[in-house]
């Protein structure tokens, strides 16, 4: 009997390809604050993640594609700047170390999975 690792550890492994593609976009947020014309984007994890787990389900090497481009969204400022840019670094800081949080839960989420699997194979 094989073990299928995508179907033991559920959607984490979906949760964290999305999240990591989320912190390269937020990332150049960042390293935009100060960019005339620059505009804040970020991705949409709930439908990036359904998306991402369809393609998953349609068969190998499909998810593989990048979605980057079709999911990302632009940010709406709350002050805009007279330059035309949209980046506000409080905003961006905050989303970003949230989606750290949320990175570092779904590697919890597998780490733990993984245990449980190692335990039942060594028939603890």
């Amino acid at each position: 009997m094989t073990i299928n690792f995508k179907d033991a550890l559920g959607v984490h492994a979906d949760a964290l390809h999305v999240r990591a593609e989320r912190t390269k976009v937020l990332a150049a947020n960042i390293a935009n604050e100060s960019t005339p014309g620059y505009t804040a984007r970020d991705v949409d994890f709930g439908a990036m993640l359904q998306e991402r787990a369809a393609l998953d389900s349609a068969g190998p090497g499909n998810g593989d594609l990048a979605m980057l481009d079709a999911e990302t969204l632009y940010r709406v400022p709350f002050h805009p700047s007279a330059d035309g840019n949209t980046v506000e670094i409080g905003v961006e800081q905050a989303a970003f170390s949230q989606n750290a949080s949320d990175f570092q839960t779904s590697l919890t989420f597998i780490n733990m999975k993984l245990r449980g699997l190692a335990k039942a194979i060594q028939g603890q």
